[in-house]
């Protein structure tokens, strides 16, 4: 009986901690959040970016965006709530809009298209995961000293 009563506690023990990673992976997972305001086209169709794009998290801002510019924002978990300030055009009137996105498990970096999203698009037109590219390193050329060919090559006959 007490072997049975210890196991059972062990395997309580074990499911409470499964549990308790499981939601710590959903609640905790934190995301790298980048926006881009850059044109974009989808279907044939341009949506072009506006001139000014504030883009505020948690109260504070996190990017001033104008065109082909990027910002980024740290996020925990599965939600992200941003307001974004748009000026379509320079000394044009700020809109102020809240947006919630449910953000992907699989990506760390992910990159929002401010156009496409303003546009009202579906997701896998202004949410992509962002890849940084490999640091290229210079090849060093080899460049042999001596450049004949051996009489075998250059006379076959």
């Amino acid at each position: 009986m007490n072997a049975k009563r210890k196991f059972l506690f062990r395997a309580g023990a074990i499911v409470i901690l499964l549990l308790i990673a499981g939601a710590m992976f959903i609640v905790g997972r934190g995301h790298t959040v980048f926006f881009d305001n850059k044109a974009i086209e989808y279907n044939g169709q341009t949506y072009a970016a506006p001139y000014k794009v504030v883009v505020i998290v948690d109260g504070e801002q996190a990017a001033k965006l104008y065109d082909k510019e990027r910002g980024k924002a740290i996020c925990i978990g599965q939600k992200f709530t941003m307001s974004l300030e748009v000026t379509e055009v320079k000394g044009g009137n700020e809109e102020t809009s809240t947006i919630t996105l449910d953000l992907p498990y699989n990506m760390d970096g992910i990159i929002i298209n401010m156009p496409a999203l303003l546009a009202g698009l579906p997701e896998e037109a202004y949410l992509s995961e962002f890849i940084s590219a490999p640091d290229e390193t210079e090849e060093e050329e080899v460049v042999p000293d001596d450049l004949t060919l051996p009489e075998d090559i250059t006379n076959p006959g």
